[in-house]
Formats: structure tokens, C-alpha cells, sequence
């Protein structure tokens, strides 16, 4: 008989902030919070501002040049070892990409820059849809 745990919250009896879920096989543990993703965005680069469409844990976005975003975040990263997954579309025969911006540090702030550019000749480029996910220890 299958049964339904309703909860507001959840708490590690050894580490409050740590789960262990046990993965496929029975055999390995995986823990919970290590492996959420932590913050998500999905904006509109060829909009004033680079307009964000829908979020979590994001408290706004700037538009910084062609093809250069600047994503802040509401809860800041313990440090700049967070990691970060983009991807970008715009219609069109090329395909873009979403790249880090070397010329300035990921910060604990909470802050990310970011740049788009097209695979065919690394042109910088605003498009119209950027996602972003966020994985890394929360201050």
C-alpha cells in the first residue's frame, strides 16, 4: 500500500542541512542538497534590462553589452566555486553559445556575467532566449 508524507520541512538527524538519499541500486547515497540546483533563469536577451521570464532565487538581471548579461542572485553562493550550465537559442542557421565572461570574476556576492556568442564566427549577440542553471553551496 503506497503512502503520502506531507511536510513543511525537512532536517538531517546527524547534520540538520544534510540528506542522504539512496540511489539506484541501493547501493550508493546520494545527498539531497548537493544535488539541487540552487538557482535558474530564464530571460530574453533582446529585451531592455534582458527581461527575465521566469526565475528561482534570482533577484534581477542586466543587459551589460551585446551579448553580455550580468544574472544576480537573491541568496548569494558561499563562494565562486558554484558552477554553471547556460544554453541560448535565437532563430536563425547558426547556433549560439553561452560562455562566461573571462573579464570579470564570478563574485560570492551572487553575481555571474555571462556572454552569448554565435559558434560561426564567435560574434557577440543579444538573442531572445537565454537559460541558466546555478549549482553550489548557499552562503
Amino acid at each position: 500500500m503506497a503512502s503520502i508524507l506531507k511536510v513543511d520541512a525537512l532536517q538531517g538527524v546527524t547534520a540538520a542541512g544534510s540528506i542522504l538519499v539512496t540511489g539506484e541500486g541501493n547501493s550508493t547515497t546520494t545527498n539531497l542538497q548537493q544535488g539541487l540546483a540552487k538557482a535558474w533563469v530564464n530571460f530574453d536577451g533582446t529585451a531592455s534590462g534582458a527581461t527575465v521570464r521566469d526565475s528561482l532565487n534570482v533577484s534581477s538581471s542586466d543587459d551589460d553589452a551585446t551579448g553580455t548579461y550580468g544574472i544576480n542572485v537573491t541568496n548569494a553562493f558561499a563562494n565562486n566555486d558554484f558552477s554553471v550550465v547556460g544554453t541560448s537559442s535565437v532563430k536563425g542557421s547558426y547556433t549560439d553559445m553561452c560562455i562566461n565572461d573571462a573579464s570579470t570574476d564570478q563574485a560570492t556576492t551572487g553575481v555571474n556575467k555571462m556572454q552569448i556568442a554565435r559558434s560561426d564566427n564567435q560574434a557577440l549577440q543579444d538573442v531572445e532566449y537565454v537559460q541558466m542553471q546555478f549549482c553550489g553551496d548557499l552562503a
